[in-house]
């Protein structure tokens, strides 16, 4: 069966078409097709990638709406140099993600226009990505009529963290009106958390692991038994960690402060703390550290700076994640940042050495995916783990369709 896979970011869309013929496992199967658009690299078009047939399509055409753009994605499977099927009958079921899922929804589900009704009215949780969604659910309906979706939500995998670890200390009135923690990034997690237990040969029900999704957006989990009980990300996606733009957790009173003495709007805080802080805030050059860490080879001393707050944050927050767990056996690392920087992953590890924990540095160098970069008497594995959140959508979608 062909599976369609569309994963909805605030400023781009990824697409992916598999192919799956048996219960899929955790191996990943190469897409058929990839198409990613993105909206940020000029202003006023959007670049758009298609991958497919051992050939690479790059097309740049004018900004249109995500509706209009998913459109112009999806029709080339079975147009042009990129098709890949006959045409739209060939794809079985869409899987989305969702970023959240408020308290409605502990795992994936078939959308229905209430489940739809239930995303939109979950917008103001996270205003970037749920609208984005839904408009990939608008496309999947115009263009391939009345197929089978399914919504894969970012908040289900952390849906089992326990009361005191979800609830914000306070009034309780709170909670009620759901404002709680739910964390994030959690597709990439639960796939992680499995594909470390793979890797190591040990059932995912016997680890204690901390894995740390370190892209734009960071956030870590605390993983045992195969569930989440603890993460970093909130009530939104900004708690927690140093990000590329986002500030992560700060004294709440700095708001208050900064509206009353300095005038500062709602809609201005959301911007100084979404777009203009984290790492690009501190250093004042980018939010990339790839970038970053070039000005930090040429002494720029504020980059120097962000980098020395990022890497103290992650092991300031992955003790927490520790004591969550009661222990650590296994501490992974995943997404753009984490699976390819080797200089943050050997400063952390240098920093969580009284946990016993050690890195073979040349095996940290090659920064190999999938790979155990501890040393042999290391008493804590270091993974290398490449995050398949598509993936991990489209062996959801299998699932329900088989349920």
């Amino acid at each position: 069966m062909k599976i369609l896979v569309l994963n909805a970011g605030s400023s781009s869309q990824k697409c992916r078409l598999y192919a799956i013929d048996q219960n899929p496992s955790l191996e990943p199967l190469t897409p058929l097709w990839e198409a990613n658009a993105d909206w940020t690299k000029e202003k006023g078009s959007t670049e758009i990638k298609i991958k497919a047939n051992g050939q690479t399509e790059v097309q740049k055409v004018p900004a249109g709406t995500r509706l209009e753009i998913t459109h112009q994605m999806i029709k080339t499977l079975w147009n042009g140099k990129t098709r890949v099927i006959s045409g739209p009958e060939e794809i079985s079921v869409v899987g989305h993600r969702v970023v959240h899922g408020g308290p409605d929804y502990r795992e994936s589900v078939r959308i229905t226009p209430e489940v739809q009704a239930t995303i939109e009215r979950l917008i103001p949780y996270a205003p970037l990505h749920n609208p984005a969604a839904l408009d990939g659910m608008k496309a999947t309906e115009q263009i391939l009529g009345q197929i089978p979706q399914v919504a894969v939500f970012d908040t289900a995998f952390h849906s089992t963290i326990p009361q005191e670890a979800a609830i914000y200390p306070g009034p309780y009135s709170w909670y009620e009106q759901g404002i709680r923690r739910y964390g994030f990034h959690g597709t990439s997690h639960l796939y992680c958390s499995q594909r470390s237990a793979h890797i190591l040969k040990r059932d995912v029900k016997t680890l204690r692991i901390v894995n740390c999704h370190l892209g734009n957006g960071c956030s870590l989990a605390a993983i045992r038994n195969g569930q989440s009980v603890d993460t970093t990300m909130g009530f939104t996606p900004l708690e927690g960690l140093m990000m590329g733009s986002r500030s992560g957790t700060v004294d709440p009173s700095i708001l208050i402060y900064l509206q009353r003495e300095h005038g500062y709007s709602a809609d201005r805080l959301d911007q100084v703390l979404n777009k203009e802080s984290g790492v690009l805030g501190i250093s004042g050059i980018s939010g990339d550290m790839r970038t970053l860490e070039k000005a930090v080879d040429e002494g720029n001393e504020r980059a120097k700076l962000a980098l020395a707050i990022y890497i103290y944050r992650i092991t300031y927050f992955i003790g927490a994640m520790v004591a969550s767990l009661g222990g650590i056996d296994v501490l992974s690392f995943t997404a753009g940042v984490g699976e390819n920087d080797r200089l943050v992953r050997s400063s952390v590890c240098e920093r969580l050495g009284f946990l016993d924990l050690k890195i073979d540095q040349s095996l940290n160098e090659q920064s190999l995916a999938d790979t155990d970069i501890a040393t042999p008497d290391s008493r804590v594995r270091v993974l290398i783990v490449r995050t398949e959140e598509d993936w991990e959508i489209a062996r959801e979608c299998w699932q329900n369709l088989h349920s």
